[in-house]
């Protein structure tokens, strides 16, 4: 409210909107006095309150100051605008309800800081709050609509009028309502067109009319209306009808590629700029040069074209005047004709050309199919593994680059050594985690035995004579950057390319420094949190193709992410699809030979001794949040998450206690997967166990040593050549527990000797997870796999659990933030999370 101080917080109730300060003071302005219930960092407590109508208050909040709730309010309120002039009356739309849940996970604390109804301690959930108040706010709209019916007896003369049709069970003409509806609805009509005069003046004599039934418009009014004014009516739900015998313009942005190129990589490589210019069309046929010159010297918002009269919005009048655009670069000319648009001035724009590079565009649009595989291979490809390989061909031998983002296991490695020798035209630079050196040059060896291979990793490193393959490491490639720069290579290679997903790594930007004539990216998990980590993969292999990281958020990531334009994912997917290659396992005709897979969450009870550390922690440790702030704070909460998932590991694992200390009997967990080994182990299985905590897998290693079950241990500080030997010793049948730390043994190895793999504590990324499962789920394995998840009952393991299979999808980014997500909870919602809730 204009006259509100700082500081002035907002909720909704059914029918109204609620106005108070989170400080206690009493809110000033219209509305009716009383009191309201909130939930602060210090609890429960009773502050003054003004309750306003929502009819009222949606023009209010937009003048509301100090709080963030009164901005996430007026947002809502435009949205159930919007809503209402959809005609929304029942369900919402996917793309619409993912939006809003978007909207609702970004609901403030003061937003829906009161509690709910004999449950003090426990606040409402945003979205059904957030969908209560659309319908409020939505049902004011949709009971009286206006629209605006555009009306003239004399075009030549300039002469139109605005008449005003009102939207209830039929429509009818303001003068009709006025001469028979009730005075009721002639007080909502009133107040729509108030609304509507404040985003557009010319509507203004209509509230001082006797009747408001029509207004006269002059020529700017209606540029205005062609303008932006049409679209500040149409957030409130208000349509504008223009006569039917009046055309309008269409625009479009056109690009001129001229003569194709002798060298198609160098040309966009650096290659000259390609003209770029506006083409505009009346009833689908383009103008000529004539008509646009008569369009540029128009005054008139109105003009006579082809024995028509046409609308000659400022925007068409300005394109007919200033035809020529900014010049695309060539690879910006390329993503322009894949996506099917351009941005010229923040907006988006149709795209068409034509020439050579219409024909390059289709070539790129074309489904891969299957091409022979190259001499000396000695694999037999299958049909997918094959058409990988010519689209690699393809997009490589433009010098453009890509990113082959199959699941793991699917045979990236063996693609990638048949892209190789099909190629035969130089050397190719492997890039990969340490723990996979080994893999790939086994696998050269085995399907490309003429190949040469060299590791330029340790002390003794060459570049000399080179030849065939070379594989190093990240942090080889950190250390002697210089070296490897230096080399004009045929083809680089980033495996597991999600470890330069941080484009301002020291990672990424010394791969960036690398000669080739082509790049390909391998990964599993193309995207694991936002699209931008897609951006920083891409803007590698086809440096360009996406513009900047500041632009790829603004134009893709933002509209994408929040599922505000369902139209933006088409566009975007358009773009990606040539370089982006992505198959899943379960795609139709990828791996039909691969068994099935079972995935299982494992409840188990705490015992007595992990129940008291747990509660104990819990009272502890958010006492010590509710006394901190900002970083203090988070790194707290961090702490706390910490804390609570070592003790539902094991009581041993949070007191860290010494070797001599005893396992058996004090954790629900431990006892769970002593169960399952045994289970395992007489059925001559074999089991993967991953945790997190290296501590935690010293741990298991001890306990069952002295259980006599034999076990091995693979973590970040296992040298390479012990990885080799521990995989090849596991795959070989040699001892049947592997333990793994997620981080080190997550991604890259083969591990298919497995038929079970157990999660013993839980990363709160189900992609993460998800790649870990894949070293035993891939291509090779021919027995079911079984996923066990360990899950403490009653703890915020299984409160995650629970929103983990809710949420499972890329756009939750929150979730796959791990504990970082949760740092920006409300005391109360992480008192919710964390507490222990004993089964009854």
């Amino acid at each position: 409210m204009g006259s509100a101080s700082p500081g002035e917080a907002v909720v909704v109730e059914p029918g109204f909107v609620v106005f108070w300060h989170p400080d206690g003071t009493t809110p000033a302005g219209p509305g009716e006095l009383g009191s309201l219930d909130v939930v602060l960092r210090d609890g429960l407590r009773t502050v003054p309150a003004r309750r306003v109508p929502v009819a009222d208050a949606v023009e209010l909040l937009p003048e509301v100051s100090g709080d963030a709730s009164a901005e996430f309010w007026s947002v809502a309120a435009q949205a159930g605008m919007r809503l209402a002039g959809a005609g929304w009356t029942g369900p919402l739309a996917p793309e619409e309800e993912q939006w809003l849940r978007r909207l609702a996970d970004a609901m403030p604390p003061h937003a829906h800081a009161t509690p709910l109804p004999g449950d003090p301690a426990r606040l409402p959930e945003p979205f059904p709050v957030l969908l209560r108040f659309l319908r409020d706010v939505a049902g004011l709209a949709a009971a009286t609509r206006l629209s605006l019916r555009l009306e003239s007896d004399d075009l030549d003369g300039g002469r139109f009028r605005a008449v005003v049709q009102v939207h209830r069970d039929t429509v009818v003409d303001a003068d009709e309502l006025w001469r028979t509806g009730a005075e009721a609805v002639r007080h909502e009509v009133l107040l729509v067109l108030r609304r509507c005069a404040e985003v557009w003046p010319p509507l203004a004599p209509l509230l001082a009319a006797p009747v408001p039934a029509e207004v006269a418009l002059l020529d700017d009014d209606i540029r205005e209306l062609l303008g932006a004014a049409a679209g500040r009516l149409a957030d409130l739900g208000v349509a504008v009808h223009w006569p039917a015998d009046l055309a309008g313009l269409t625009a479009r942005a056109v690009v001129r590629p001229g003569a194709a190129p002798d060298d198609v990589p160098a040309f966009f490589g650096g290659g000259r700029a390609l003209e770029l210019d506006w083409q505009l069309a009346l009833g689908g046929t383009q103008l000529s040069a004539a008509e646009l010159d008569v369009l540029a010297e128009a005054h008139r918002p109105v003009v006579r074209l082809r024995d028509r009269w046409v609308l000659l919005d400022p925007a068409s009048a300005s394109r007919a005047r200033e035809r020529a655009l900014k010049p695309l670069a060539p690879v910006d000319a390329l993503a322009a004709a894949l996506a099917g648009t351009t941005e010229v001035d923040g907006a988006e724009v149709e795209l068409v050309t034509g020439g050579w590079l219409a024909t390059l565009r289709s070539r790129l649009a074309e489904l891969p199919g299957p091409m022979p595989p190259p001499a000396g291979l000695t694999a037999n490809l299958r049909d997918y593994q094959l058409r990988g390989l010519h689209w690699l061909d393809t997009v490589t031998s433009l010098g453009l680059g890509g990113c082959l983002a199959d699941d793991m296991g699917l045979g990236k490695t063996l693609t990638l050594i048949a892209l190789h020798l099909h190629r035969a035209t130089g050397p190719t630079l492997v890039v990969c985690p340490a723990s996979l050196l080994g893999t790939w040059e086994a696998e050269i060896h085995r399907f490309a035995p003429g190949v040469a291979v060299r590791r330029f990793h340790g002390g003794a490193r060459s570049l000399d004579d080179l030849d065939g393959f070379v594989l190093t490491t990240y942090g080889t490639l950190r250390a002697d950057p210089a070296r490897l720069a230096a080399v004009a290579w045929d083809l680089v290679v980033a495996d597991e390319a999600q470890h330069v997903k941080n484009h301002r790594s020291g990672t990424a930007k010394t791969l960036r420094t690398l000669r080739s004539s082509a790049r390909v990216a391998l990964t599993g998990t193309p995207v694991e949190n936002t699209l931008s980590e897609l951006w920083a993969i891409l803007d590698w292999t086809t440096p360009g193709l996406l513009g900047t990281l500041t632009d790829f958020r603004a134009r893709w990531a933002k509209p994408v992410e929040s599922g505000a334009d369902p139209a933006a994912a088409e566009r975007l997917s358009r773009l990606l699809r040539p370089f982006l290659l992505r198959r899943r396992k379960s795609d139709p005709g990828i791996a039909p030979e691969l068994p099935a897979k079972t995935e299982t969450d494992r409840p188990v009870a705490l015992t007595a001794e992990q129940a008291a550390l747990y509660e104990a922690a819990v009272r502890e440790l958010l006492a010590e949040v509710g006394a901190s702030d900002g970083m203090a704070r988070r790194g707290r909460i961090v702490k706390l998450l910490t804390t609570l998932k070592q003790i539902c590991n094991h009581p041993a694992h949070y007191l860290a206690e010494g070797d001599d200390a005893p396992l058996s009997g004090r954790s629900g967990k431990l006892e769970l997967l002593d169960e399952l080994l045994d289970t395992i182990l007489a059925e001559d299985g074999a089991v993967l166990v991953f945790t997190q905590y290296v501590v935690m897998a010293r741990l298991l290693q001890r306990h069952l040593a002295g259980r006599k079950i034999p076990s091995q241990f693979l973590h970040g500080g296992t040298p390479v050549p012990r990885r080799e030997e521990l995989v090849r010793r596991f795959q070989d049948g040699a001892v049947p527990v592997f333990l793994l730390s997620l981080k080190a043994a997550g991604t890259g190895l083969t591990l298919t000797r497995a038929d079970h793999v157990v999660h013993y504590d839980r990363w709160w990324n189900p992609a993460v997870e998800d790649q870990a499962t894949d070293r035993a789920y891939r291509i090779g394995q021919r027995r079911p796999v079984q996923v066990h998840r360990l899950v403490a009952e009653g703890t915020v393991e299984d409160r995650i659990a629970a929103l983990l299979r809710e949420k499972r999808a890329l756009a939750d980014a929150v979730l796959a933030g791990g504990e970082a997500a949760f740092t920006e909870l409300t005391d109360t919602e992480l008192a919710e999370l964390v507490q222990l809730r004993r089964p009854a």
